[in-house]
């Protein structure tokens, strides 16, 4: 299925790297100053910490977006709108859209693995996972999935891919190259996010309809052991920070996140954040975790010696329920169904001084 390019404007940005952080390239400093750019809006709530770097028009309708992934070395973010049925290419460096790809029905999860050029996307309208070509947007292959297939996961090792079916309480696995099916995994109860742990060489999944963490066997595809987190109601985001063998979990049903020591196999903190948080994204060179929730709230935390630290929380946007993280420029990226100009945007962050 071939893309389909849509122009976009090209907003202000700050010429400031965040600290610690490599300068900025000419290429995005030529974009900063570019003929047509917008200004910058206004600050949000004063206890977030960001500030504004700019906004990337977004093609199509004002329906809801979901999970986006970033190839850092290119600067290519892709963005499941799953309202339109499809999934939005940007280039960060030039600020722009590259193409879009439809007809991914009610497309959730999107992840981009740099090392195959391929984007996976599930299609959860269709009970499928879809393959496509990074450089193209061409759809290479495609599979079936459990019910409502959500997030993923990319198992370098194994050259696998996870989809978690959410209501179908199941991860399927498919081979990479090809999305055929090596097996199914029964969690028994609704599934929350996916993630691979490169560290452990296993799966962790945040089984939502029992309020635990489960880690499974990528070679066996069975589940070795679940814990279970006290406090949380409805497990759903998942994001990792395997050097300091940590994961953590945001509680939907009481806005909650839960900290994971994955060494010692226990849960021995909880944070407040957002109502119905959502999206998690972790910066492992900031040590900087961001959690996103459907209010529109984003919490901030900074993770020190395995202990988190909210830095703060505040109201984003309407609908900012998505975030993700280039660890190169300490940028994060939220996609909302209207912008300062009242159309879909990427908002552009950068970490407040």
């Amino acid at each position: 299925m071939a893309g389909v390019t849509h122009p976009a404007g090209r907003p202000c940005r700050s010429l400031r790297a965040p600290p610690g952080r490599r300068a900025l390239t000419a290429l995005a400093l030529t974009a900063a100053v570019g003929a047509g750019c917008s200004p910058t809006p206004p600050p949000e709530s004063g206890a977030l910490p960001l500030q504004p770097a700019g906004e990337i028009a977004l093609p199509g309708n004002g329906s809801r977006f979901d999970y986006e992934s970033l190839d850092i070395d290119r600067g290519l973010l892709f963005i499941a709108h799953l309202g339109a049925d499809e999934v939005i290419e940007v280039d960060l460096g030039a600020r722009q859209v590259v193409r879009t790809v439809p007809g991914i029905s009610q497309v959730h999860g999107v992840l981009v693995v740099p090392e195959r050029r391929r984007v996976y996307a599930t299609a959860t309208g269709a009970d499928r996972m879809v393959v496509l070509d990074e450089d193209t947007g061409g759809v290479l292959a495609q599979g079936p999935t459990g019910h409502y297939p959500d997030g993923l996961a990319y198992d370098g090792k194994r050259g696998a891919v996870w989809t978690t079916n959410k209501l179908g309480g199941s991860e399927t696995v498919f081979d990479a190259d090809t999305a055929q099916v090596r097996g199914t995994v029964d969690l028994g109860g609704e599934v929350g996010n996916v993630a691979y742990d490169p560290i452990g060489d296993q799966m962790l999944v945040a089984v939502q309809g029992h309020s635990e963490l489960a880690a499974l066997d990528p070679d066996t595809r069975t589940v070795v052991w679940r814990l279970s987190l006290p406090g949380c109601e409805g497990g759903h985001g998942l994001a990792l920070d395997p050097a300091d063998r940590l994961a953590f979990v945001a509680c939907e049903g009481n806005a909650t996140l839960v900290t994971v020591d994955l060494a010692s196999w226990q849960a021995p903190a909880t944070d407040p954040v957002g109502r119905d948080p959502d999206v998690l994204a972790y910066d492992p060179g900031t040590h900087r975790l961001y959690v996103a929730a459907e209010s529109g709230t984003v919490t901030v935390f900074d993770q020190t010696d395995r202990h988190l630290t909210e830095l703060g929380s505040g109201h984003l946007a309407d609908d900012a329920h998505v975030v993700a993280v280039d660890p190169a420029t300490g940028h994060t990226y939220y996609p909302v169904t209207a912008g300062s100009n009242g159309s879909p945007t990427l908002l552009d962050r950068i970490p407040t001084p």
